[in-house]
């Protein structure tokens, strides 16, 4: 076999395990995904401020006279 088809064969072998590299990286992120997903919203609520205190609600001067 020439030299230069056995340059052609390595490299498109090259290539191919390149491809076949980025396909198995690109599954398993597709896989972890949701995990992920679910551990970010763990970290988000953990780290998020508490939400502001209730305000009271007004009474009338009916309320009012009736406490005092």
């Amino acid at each position: 076999m020439p030299l230069f088809m056995n340059a052609i064969i390595v490299s498109f072998g090259m290539i191919l395990l390149f491809f076949l590299f980025f396909l198995v990286i690109f599954l398993i992120a597709i896989t972890l995904s949701p995990i992920e997903k679910s551990l970010s919203k763990m970290v988000w609520d953990l780290t998020a401020p508490p939400p502001p205190p209730k305000v009271p609600v007004q009474g009338s001067f009916k309320d009012f006279s009736k406490k005092h």
